[in-house]
Parts: structure tokens; sequence; C-alpha cells
């Protein structure tokens, strides 16, 4: 059995819909794991939130002396409101509960983001799910930023953007009589459960009106980042030849880039990190991007959770500590 009081570091992943958490020791041995709900401030009541983090940590240290603990590094979206004194003090309370022998770090989840897709100190790391932004990392800390301004100010090229953009060129279509197929009939399917193309053709004037003060009133009805659910739609019609869905992907991948860029100075050779639901796996957009930034040296993040726990481990034991691995209960 593990000496509980050996030192260790604790890293943090504090997304919107899970938190999860690691205990590390200096050979990057996994000393225990744990996992609570999201944790993202401007997605939960931030009491909510403070606790969901503290509940996860304390999980991860249910066989470790929490005295031990030497860094403590929570990446976490939506860190930015922790710049209010008021949001602070309620996670400073939470984490005066757990007995930690060191102060909570807290930073964006870009950072442990990079930090987990790379060894550089310093490089760029582009973020695309239902938000967007892009970072300048500089040490091994988010120094600026491109974009990341929110659903209403910015967020380019996110998931929010795309499905915003699938419903505005199925309004379009409404309004001027087609075509229905691809983009437009998935958005309406997925909105209004309208799945009967011949009826949708043979509308009147009026009748797309009115289906069209309908996909108005649903899509304002629900909160406004549930446009993102309208982007696996776009993925999936540009796959299949979608003209409409095409342009709204590579009209993504621009601004994504050019985020990414924006972020970047004149002449740098430091790897570029990408992550999000936008940008893996066989999405459009992510193909796009990496194909305009191809004479970069571009990463995808692996775990936020191991950045985390990576970056606590350089706080604490110094820049040669190993890199956790672990496979996450």
């Amino acid at each position: 059995m593990s000496d509980p009081s050996r030192p260790c570091v604790v890293g943090v992943d504090a997304g919107g819909t899970s938190t999860r958490a690691l205990a590390v020791d200096a050979e990057g041995i996994v000393l225990g794991s744990g996992r609570a709900g999201g944790a993202n401030p401007n997605a939960h009541p931030p009491a909510q939130a403070a606790a969901n983090i503290a509940a996860a940590i304390g999980d991860a240290l249910r066989d470790v002396d929490p005295a031990a603990v030497r860094a403590c590094v929570v990446g976490m979206a939506g860190v930015s409101k922790l710049t209010d004194p008021a949001m602070a003090k309620v996670f400073d309370e939470a984490w005066a509960g757990l007995g930690l022998g060191t102060a909570v770090r807290m930073v964006a989840d870009a950072e442990a983001a990079f930090a987990s897709a790379t060894d550089a100190p310093d490089g760029t790391v582009l973020v695309a799910g239902t938000g967007s932004i892009a970072a300048r990392i500089r040490k091994r800390r988010l120094v600026s930023t491109a974009g990341g301004y929110g659903w209403l100010l910015g967020d380019e090229g996110s998931a929010f953007w795309i499905g915003r953009e699938a419903v505005r060129s199925t309004l379009a279509a409404l309004a001027t009589g087609g075509p229905f197929d691809g983009l437009p009939a998935a958005v309406l399917r997925e909105a209004l459960h309208m799945s009967d193309l011949d009826a949708l053709r043979a509308q009147t004037e009026t009748d797309r009106l009115l289906t069209s003060r309908r996909l108005i009133t649903t899509c304002n009805f629900e909160s406004p980042i549930r446009l993102a659910r309208f982007a696996p739609l776009v993925s999936a019609s540009a796959a299949e030849g979608d003209a409409t869905a095409r342009k709204i992907t590579d009209r993504a991948a621009e601004l994504l880039v050019a985020n990414a860029l924006a972020a970047r100075e004149d002449g740098e050779d430091t790897p570029v990190v990408i992550v999000g639901s936008v940008l893996v796996g066989d999405s459009p957009v992510g193909a796009r991007v990496r194909e305009t930034l191809s004479a970069l040296d571009i990463r995808s993040a692996t775990d936020g959770v191991l950045g985390a726990a990576w970056l606590a481990a350089v706080d604490a034991f110094g820049e040669n500590a190993p890199r956790p691995v672990l496979e996450i209960r």
C-alpha cells in the first residue's frame, strides 16, 4: 500500500458537463482519480461549480493525505469569471475545507489543453467546441487571446456559430422557396420535426412564412448556445456534398485559422494545439484547419486532466517532472 503522506500534486479538468481530478506523485504515478458534475461558472451556479471541483479533488485524495499536496492546478472553462472578487471568494471557501497543503491555481482550460499535447513551454492553442478561442502560450501560461468573446460578441467558427449559420441558411431557403434538400431539411427535421419534404416543397409563400416564424420562435425560446446542436448537421450535410453546408464549414475554418494566426507572432515556429468537438475526428472544419496550417506543427490535445496534472507536477517538482498516464475511470 502506498504511503498516503508522500508528496503529490492534483490536476483538475473542470468542464461544463463533468469535472475530473487526478492525484499524482513525483514519479508520475497516479495515486487516485475523482469525478463530479460540471463546474463551468458560466453554466452552473458558482457555489455548485466550486462544490463539484472540491468533490472531485476530495475523491481523488481519498487514499492520500491532503496536506501532502504540493501543487494543485484547476483548468476551468469560464475561469475569467473568477476576476470578480465575490466569485473568487466562493471558490476559495470551497478549497478551505479540503485541507490541502498548497493554494489552488486556477487556469484557463486552454492552458491545460496545451500542456496535454506538448512539453513545449510556448505555442498556440486553438479551441473550438460550443465556443471558440485562440490563445498565445508563453512559459506554459496564457498571456493573450484572439476571439473567445462568448456567443453574443464572438465565438467565430464555434459549434454555436456553425449552428446559427445553419438556421440562418434555412430561413433563407424558406424565404426564397428552397431548395429544401440537404441542410435545410436536416435543420427543420431537428428543430420542428418536419420530415415530409414533398409537403414542404408544396407550401405556399404564406405557409413558408409561418414555418419561418416557428423556427425563429423555437430557436429564440432556447438558450442561445443550444444553436450548437445544429453543428453536427452541418458537418454531415457537408460530407454529403451540400454546397451551403460546405460554405459554412469552410468559413468556420477560415475564421478559426485567422484567430489562431492572430495569437501568434510573425515567423513563430512553436506548436499549435487544437482541441474541441469542431476540430477533432472527421470534422470537415478540423480537416480544413489542418490543411491551411499544414506548414506548422499541429498537435491534438489529449486530455485536459492530464495536462492540468502535469502543470501541477512542474510547479511542484520542476521541469523534468514525468507526465502521468492514465485511463480515466
